[in-house]
């Protein structure tokens, strides 16, 4: 029996999509999909391209926003991965270090990431001493910890328009949930 420990329930949101999150698409967009990944799972592996599939599909009525939700118990290399992505970020690179990750899941190691990096045209000796100081250690806690504060405990874990969605996350599940749940147009 799951126990709540606030006054909000594990399946709102409790950190709503903004300007810290990496977000593709308007911020006010008329629906908001967010997810909390681990670029080493490969369920989270398996939702990238219907992500990508819906975001076309959705096009500017949509806002995508991801979290790191590194699962390091299973994922040794699930940390570095979203360090990679955050120093990627910090050299404005963050989506197509996190769409490399994503399609590169099975490597991941420290010399994987320093090639994407150099493949990306990005300050290879920059982003690997951030990554093995943790220099962005401190943001993925706050995502890991608002997805644990919203019921999160696997990946993928998607929120759409702020509500935890437990469904399937395949093409038409994700589709018709966020489209359901779009505000009425009087």
């Amino acid at each position: 029996m799951k126990t709540e420990t606030s006054s909000i329930p594990a399946s709102k949101l409790t950190v709503p999509a903004a300007g810290r999150d990496h977000i593709q698409g308007p911020i006010d967009a008329p629906m908001t999909l967010l997810e909390y990944g681990d670029y080493e799972c490969p369920f989270c592996g398996a939702a990238y391209p219907i992500v990508k599939a819906v975001q076309q599909s959705l096009g500017d009525d949509l806002c995508f926003a991801f979290r790191n939700f590194p699962l390091t118990n299973m994922h040794p290399h699930a940390e570095h991965a979203a360090e990679a992505a955050e120093a990627a970020g910090a050299q404005a690179r963050f989506w197509e270090m996190h769409d490399t990750l994503y399609e590169n899941q099975t490597a991941l190691d420290d010399k994987d990431l320093a090639r994407y990096a150099a493949e990306l045209g990005l300050d290879v000796p920059r982003l690997m001493s951030e990554v093995e100081t943790g220099n962005h250690r401190g943001r993925i806690r706050e995502d890991f910890m608002a997805g644990v504060r919203s019921g999160v405990n696997g990946t993928p874990t998607f929120f759409v328009n702020g509500v935890r969605h437990d469904a399937g996350y395949d093409y038409d599940v994700l589709i018709a949930a966020l489209l359901e749940t779009a505000p009425k147009h009087a």
